[in-house]
């Protein structure tokens, strides 16, 4: 195994993977606030209100 950091400078290829790690942890946090379930700042969305308030006129038909 120590023949790989032979190959690999230790130190470019921790920078590399902790960025990697540090994109993708954000991506994955900001994926989870764009979603009602997980969204910790804002709390879910109240859009079943919104839906309730909607009637929908139909036309009689004649008998």
């Amino acid at each position: 195994m120590h023949k790989v950091w032979l190959l690999f400078d230790p130190r470019r290829t921790l920078v590399a993977l902790f960025t990697f790690l540090f994109i993708l942890a954000l991506l994955i946090h900001f994926i989870l606030l764009s979603t009602d379930r997980f969204n910790w700042l804002d709390g879910p969305r109240n859009n079943k209100a919104a839906a309730n308030t909607i009637t929908l006129a139909l036309p009689q038909m004649p008998a």
